[in-house]
């Protein structure tokens, strides 16, 4: 047995796939001060009993990116000393139902992005490359030869040699009961400092929680909530089949391709002579997580199974001799029944938590294997250099907030996430547990006058509202987009559009992300922070980004100065958890004597915006509402109606107006004046859906799609923001410098598509002379200025006004031209309301 060191810069916690990719690739990267510790043996928790298949491509094109080099390094692993039995056997998607052929197309536009062989095949296809399939009711499918299946147990001993190999310290048997931590310098962030086991304990600076499905138990040992929750997950493992023989004996190098078939819930993969059968139900069961209790794995769980639960296997086994019949009359070897942690977004878990040197690299939802290569590389780059080099936002730990720190809203999120994981991912696909929680002092209202809402980090946010079609002058039928950008369109989002730019639009923002920076360093540090000038006179606003060192934008935030010591920080509703992580980061780093806290729902946040909106405004304050008086991007503390506000003279959809902020409890109240107020000057409430085409026509970015930690300003069109030269420079501030030394390779250039009723979804590629240029980051209608409207980064000589593109749109090339921005209003005089 491996005795345990007294210290070690890094612990790696769990010892299955996870775990042991992790140590291999912190000691690829030099660190070779790492222990890792397992509880029992080397994948005794969900490891050794995956189904192992490896895809992929996936929505996201980081995850994609991920899984790309998982493939390359188990390629690289198979020709090494210790093999983990990967077979290249191509994987195979098939489509039972016309709406699924319709996302497979989708998806082989977004391989052609990201440089994957993923093509469209037929029936006869599918019969041909997976024999034992019976294409009754199959409308076609996708094929991909680089994809393949491992075997899991083997893959973690080949990554644990090679971490060993790398000076990596292995201890097996040793289960860690404790994790000590101090508090930081000024009292407001954590740290780790030590391990405790039952064989010892072990000081060090980080530790990275690769616990799998007990990874939620090992974080409660420093106080964080991992959301991942056991499910229970099974597959069949059958005896021989006569057409598994026939198909493999007489080509010895042929495997058969993975098959899934998700409007049947199956998937299945060859197992020798056999088959492995399983599938995602309808009903599933959780493992020990209860709505009132944290999951609650007992202590000697390693290396087990789950007894076998027939009547929950029923429907899978049903479908699966549908698409291969001779399932029928084949015994089965074996039932596996296995706990598996998912997450209640069907996400990974990573990287780091509140508690400085805490990471987390769990919640791997049944596609661990595949990602397990890209997720290791991802947590040593960021253990080592404190960022990735992916963009990983939506893996990134920090998307969860407080609220999955209850049982029952994390369990029925979870259990609805596995329900429908094979369920096609149409655009703005909502779920419906645990809602609504996180709510607006105006909800009722919004309710009551025909709000449809969508919900986002557990906000509920009005799309649009009951609207008057007529309000048109023209059959609303006739600007339905065409396909899936038309399926929960809503002609109300149009008159909410166009209202806006005729008269004024009231949007309920409170959902926004607000945090308070204070402290006596805290203009300092936001100098430090920020790339642009933000510690300016009192009242002042400013836009922002703030970068990583590598100059990728790590925040899209406006900055506020309230006092000499006090600022507000405001950013999407999704991304206050990041952005208050990155901080106090930043914050650490610096030792920086500043308070950091999120105040997000403590203030309403409702935008008025139009022409009229100083009119209506003006009517309910003695405040001087000028230009000269209330300059753009300023601050002003000022009574409206009988609510005491500060307003904000900023925009999101290029019209002059204010975003007004106001103690919650004054928010119902506020919000009925203001639209009592404007009932006469024609102001309308509006929703998000106005908001996305308005800011589309003015071309106002949005983070984590049309920027993010792999875009720098320069290329992102945001170079007004980057001041060089600020005393004490800013984070990013060099690799800016080099930017403009080196020039920009590609830009985020406008796209206009010849057909204005063909919107795009985003991850679209866009393509010139048959070559792929980029993908879509964003895009939509613009109804004021009645276009198509896509962003996408191009080549600097294919970013240029007039130049001819395509855009393919589930497989159909759809000619489009850049065009110059903004489209709307490109003097922005409506902003300043001239």
């Amino acid at each position: 047995m491996t005795e345990l060191p007294s210290r070690a810069r890094v612990v790696v916690v769990g010892g299955g796939v996870g775990g042991t990719s992790v140590a291999y690739h912190l000691a690829a990267l030099g660190e070779r001060d790492v222990l890792l510790v397992e509880r029992a043996e080397l994948t005794a928790g969900s490891t050794f009993h995956s189904a192992g298949l490896v895809g992929q491509l996936r929505a996201d094109p980081t995850l994609t990116r991920m899984n790309r080099y998982s493939v390359e390094l188990y390629r690289r692993l198979q020709a090494g000393e210790h093999p983990p039995g990967w077979v290249e056997s191509g994987s195979l998607k098939v489509a039972s139902s016309p709406q699924r052929l319709e996302e497979i197309r989708r998806q082989v536009s977004w391989a052609r992005a990201a440089g994957l062989p993923l093509e469209e095949v037929g029936p006869d296809d599918v019969a041909r490359l997976f024999p034992p399939a019976d294409t009754a009711g199959v409308h076609g499918g996708c094929f991909l030869p680089s994809d393949g299946q491992v075997d899991p147990s083997q893959l973690t001993y080949a990554l644990a040699a090679g971490a060993r190999a790398g000076g990596v310290r292995v201890a097996t048997g040793t289960r860690v009961v404790a994790i000590d931590t101090v508090p930081g310098r000024h009292g407001d962030q954590r740290r780790v400092t030590r391990v405790r086991t039952d064989r010892g304990d072990v000081e060090c600076e980080v530790v990275v929680d690769c616990g799998g499905m007990y990874a939620a138990e090992v974080a409660r040992l420093v106080g964080v909530r991992v959301p991942v929750v056991p499910m229970s997950h099974q597959y069949v493992v059958t005896e021989p089949m006569p057409a598994v023989v026939a198909a493999v004996r007489d080509r010895p190098s042929f495997h058969l391709p993975s098959l899934r078939d998700p409007d049947l819930l199956v998937y299945y993969r060859q197992e020798v002579d056999g088959l492995v059968v399983g599938g995602y139900e309808r009903d599933p069961a959780p493992f020990t997580a209860s709505a009132s209790g944290y999951d609650a794995i007992p202590a000697d769980f390693n290396g087990r199974l789950l007894p076998e639960d027939t009547d929950r296997l029923g429907e899978i086994l049903a479908n699966a001799q549908r698409r291969v019949p001779d399932l029928a009359a084949t015994g089965v070897r074996r039932v596996v029944n296995g706990p598996e942690g998912f997450t209640p977004d069907n996400e990974f878990c990573l990287g780091e938590t509140a508690v400085a040197g805490f990471f987390v690299a769990a919640g791997f939802c049944a596609h661990g294997i595949a990602g397990a290569g890209g997720i290791g590389k991802v947590i040593a780059e960021w253990v080592l250099a404190g960022e990735p080099e992916f963009d990983v936002w939506h893996m990134d730990i920090r998307r969860f907030g407080p609220a999955y720190a209850s049982p029952s809203y994390t369990l029925a999120r979870t259990v609805e996430t596995y329900a429908t994981y094979y369920d096609i991912a149409y655009p703005g696909r909502q779920r419906t547990s645990g809602r609504p929680l996180r709510t607006s002092p105006a909800y009722g209202w919004h309710a009551e006058h025909g709000g449809t809402f969508t919900e986002k980090a557990g906000w509920e946010r009005v799309e649009h509202y009951a609207h008057d079609a007529g309000l048109l002058g023209t059959d609303p039928e006739r600007l339905r987009p065409r396909g899936w950008a038309g399926r929960d369109w809503s002609a109300s989002a149009v008159v909410e559009h166009l209202a806006t730019r005729a008269t004024a639009g009231l949007f309920d923002e409170t959902s926004f992300a607000k945090i308070d920076v204070t402290g006596p360093d805290a203009a300092a540090f936001l100098e430090r922070v920020c790339d642009n000038h933000v510690a300016r006179g009192v009242g002042d606003a400013t836009y922002t980004q703030c970068l990583n060192d590598r100059g990728g934008i790590e925040m899209d935030v406006t900055v506020t100065r309230l006092a000499a010591d006090r600022f507000r920080v405001v950013t999407g509703t999704a991304y206050g958890t990041h952005d208050l992580g990155h901080l106090r980061r930043q914050a650490r780093l610096m030792d920086a004597d500043v308070r950091l806290a999120d105040v997000s729902g403590a203030e309403v946040c409702f935008a008025l915006w139009g022409p009229a909106a100083r009119e209506i405004l003006a009517g309910l304050t003695p405040a001087d509402l000028s230009d000269p008086a209330f300059p753009f991007l300023t601050a002003q503390d000022l009574p409206v109606g009988d609510v005491p506000v500060r307003a904000l003279r900023v925009t999101f959809v290029g019209e002059l107006g204010w975003e007004l902020y106001a103690p919650a409890e004054y928010g119902l109240r506020l919000w009925t004046c203001l639209m009592d107020a404007g009932r006469d000057q024609g102001l309308v409430a509006a929703g998000y859906r106005a908001i996305e085409s308005l800011r589309l026509e003015k071309a106002y970015r949005v983070w984590s799609t049309d920027i993010t930690p792999e875009t720098n300003p320069y290329e992102a069109g945001l170079g007004f923001c980057v001041k060089l030269g600020k005393p004490g420079g800013f984070v990013g501030e060099e690799a800016l410098r080099q930017v403009q030394s080196d020039g920009v390779s590609r830009r985020l250039a406008c796209l206009v598509l010849d057909d204005e009723r063909e919107a795009v979804l985003g991850g679209e590629p866009v393509l010139a002379d048959g070559e792929v240029l980029g993908r879509v980051t964003s895009g939509g209608i613009g109804w004021s200025v009645g276009a198509s409207i896509a962003y996408a980064y191009q080549p600097v000589a294919a970013a240029a006004a007039g130049t001819r593109v395509e855009v393919d749109l589930f497989g159909v090339r759809c000619p489009a031209t850049v065009t110059k921005v903004p489209l709307f209003d490109p003097k922005g005089e409506r902003v300043r309301g001239l």
